[in-house]
Parts: structure tokens; sequence; C-alpha cells
């Protein structure tokens, strides 16, 4: 019998991640540590799971907030999880790459150190799984390799710098518990489906695409030599999983990013494409643009947020050394980003008046 605890329930990859481990009959129980405010969302969350039919399987909800002294976990609660817990999945944060620096800070940073200490009382931990970012890396260009935790000069925003800040104080246990740190590029809905619960990341420039896209032509952003990152949901799923059993990934930082990544333009060109049936022509400044959406009227009709510009200048590319040597054992690959934009466009086109899909831009 073996039983996981996991953070970040019940996000979108927590629950796909959930999905296929009960697939694969990983565990016997999931212990899942959601907010307050999130307890009548993950109950949701949890029906739409069990449909799977695996009643041999069991996700139990535990109230808790990882910004608390031992999550806010009460003292029988906290031993029965010393007693039962092998794997620790720790996906809990604030994605957003507009956060307030303070809010970043508080559950980035202090949260993860606190969750820390959760975990190293866990005697029987044979795995501390921690979701960090490919983007610890700030500004900072060129190849980037998974062996290095180098802090840049400056951050493209707060997000950036609280996972960075974050990363290390995990990076520090890794003589003490075993455990192995995954680094996401850009997280964008599942290749064949295109299913997301959230419209961000890449989506900011298709909300834009959509909203202008009555346009007689739309322009491309600049001029861009830079290659853009993004991999999709069931990618990070299948690949996180198979490290979490793999003794060779213990003890590694693993980049779970796109090894054949595609320049921005292209992309921009794809989802223009696909969106409007036309291709883009002629050159928008980039300046003009940074300009133009640090409005917050315009930048709420567009529903871009101001920082995603920042990501189409960024020149730099991500070693996946570990990655393939862990994930080649299981045939794991990355899918092609340019051949699943049309299962992507499909379900932005489907749900992109519900509300509940968009961030509020501020």
């Amino acid at each position: 019998m073996k039983n996981a605890l996991m953070t970040g329930f019940p996000g979108f990859l927590s629950k796909n991640i959930i999905k296929e481990l009960r697939q694969q009959k990983a565990y016997t129980t999931i212990y899942v540590l959601v907010l307050p405010s999130q307890l009548k969302k993950a109950e949701e969350v949890i029906a739409e799971i069990y449909a799977d039919g695996l009643d041999d399987q069991r996700i139990v909800v535990i109230e808790g907030d990882i910004t608390l002294p031992n999550a806010g976990l009460d003292g029988h609660i906290l031993e029965e999880l010393k007693h039962k817990i092998d794997y620790v999945w720790h996906l809990a944060a604030i994605y957003d790459l507009a956060v307030p620096k303070d809010i970043a800070w508080k559950v980035n940073v202090q949260g993860t150190k606190l969750f820390n200490e959760l975990v190293l009382q866990l005697p029987k931990l044979k795995r501390y799984m921690y979701f960090s970012t490919a983007y610890v890396a700030g500004r900072r260009e060129g190849k980037l390799l998974e062996t290095e935790l180098v802090k840049p000069n400056t951050f493209k925003n707060h997000y950036e710098e609280t996972k960075y800040e974050a990363e290390v104080l995990v990076d520090k246990l890794k003589k003490q518990i075993p455990l192995t740190i995954i680094r996401p590029g850009i997280v964008r809905g599942h290749s064949k489906t295109g299913e997301t619960i959230k419209f961000d990341g890449p989506y900011f420039f298709i909300n834009m695409i959509n909203k202008l896209k009555g346009l007689p032509v739309l322009p491309y952003l600049g001029k861009s030599s830079s290659f853009i990152n993004v991999v999709p949901s069931d990618y990070i799923t299948k690949a996180s999983i198979y490290c979490c059993f793999d003794e060779e990934a213990e003890g590694l930082t693993i980049h779970l990013t796109d090894p054949k990544p595609y320049p921005v333009e292209e992309v921009y060109r794809a989802f223009v494409k696909e969106l409007t049936g036309k291709y883009p022509k002629g050159r928008l400044p980039l300046g003009l643009a940074k300009v133009s959406v640090s409005i917050l009227p315009i930048r709420k009709f567009l529903q871009v947020e101001k920082e995603t510009l920042d990501y189409l200048t960024w020149n730099s590319s991500f070693d996946t050394t570990n990655a393939e040597k862990v994930l080649s054992k299981g045939n794991i690959t990355c899918p092609d980003f340019i051949e699943s934009v049309p299962a992507m466009i499909c379900f932005y086109n489907k749900h992109k008046d519900d509300s509940n899909y968009h961030i509020h831009i501020k």
C-alpha cells in the first residue's frame, strides 16, 4: 500500500495527475491539501475523477494552507500523515505573471519553506515531487541547464523571482530526502483535446487575436528571433509521474520543456491562421504594443497581461539532458506544438465566452 499527499488541488495539473495516477493504480489513497475557500470546488472535481469507477483508490480532502506552520493541520491529522505518506507532490503556488510581490512571496516562498518543514517530518517518504518552473532563470539568456540554479541579475516578474527563491529552498533538501524538482515550460491544454481550465500563458495571445480578428489584417508584434517553450498538460502529467517512480530521477532537477520549440513568430502565425483563416501581415512595433497594453482599458479589452510581452524577445533554450535520459526509458516525448494548435483553438472557441476560463486582468 502506497499513499500520497498532494498540494495545489483542485488545480488543473493536480487533477490530471491524480486521474493518471489512478489509471496506473499507483496509490491506495491520495490526500489532497485544500484551502478552505476551495473545498466546494474540490468536492466537485473529486466527483468528476470518481467517474472513472476505480473504487479501490481513495481521495481524501484535508483542509489546510501551506502558508501556515504544518499547513494548519490538527495534531492528529499530522500524526496520521506521518504514519501513512510515502510520496508528496507539491504543486501549490501563485502562477499569475502579474501577481504582486507580497502575495507571491507569502505563497511561493514562505509557503514552500513551511511545507518543506512538514515534509521533513514524514519518516516513510520515498519521493518529494516539487513543481518549480523553467523560468527560474529570470532574464538569463543562452542555454539554461537543468544542473544549475543561478540567480539572475533581474527577473521578468515576481512570479519568476519567488519561484526561484522557493526552488533554492527545496534544492537544499537534496542531501536530506529523496526528491525530484520538476521545471515545466509554459503549460497549455491537453495536446489532443485542447482541454484546460484557464486561458493564460499562450492563451493571452489567442485572446488578443480573437478580439482583433475583425480587422482587415493582423500584424506581427515587433520582430522576434526568440523561441517560445510551451508544453501540453498531458506531457507534464505522464512525464512527472514517470519521474516520481524512476530511481534515476531521484535527486535530479528536470526540465519538462519542449526539446524542439518553435519560434515565437511561427506560433503567432499558426494562431492567427487557425483563428482567422488568414496569415498575419506587417508589423506593429513592440514598443507600441507594450505601451498599449500598459493602459488598463486596452489590456482588459484584449484580455492580455502586459507581462506576457516580455517573453517575445527573450532569447534562451532549455537543456533537457536529464529529462531525455529518464523519460526515454518510458518512451515519453513532448507532442509537437504546431500540430496540436487546431485542438487548442477548437477548445478555446467553445469556451471563450465563459468568464470562468479567463484571468481577471488588473
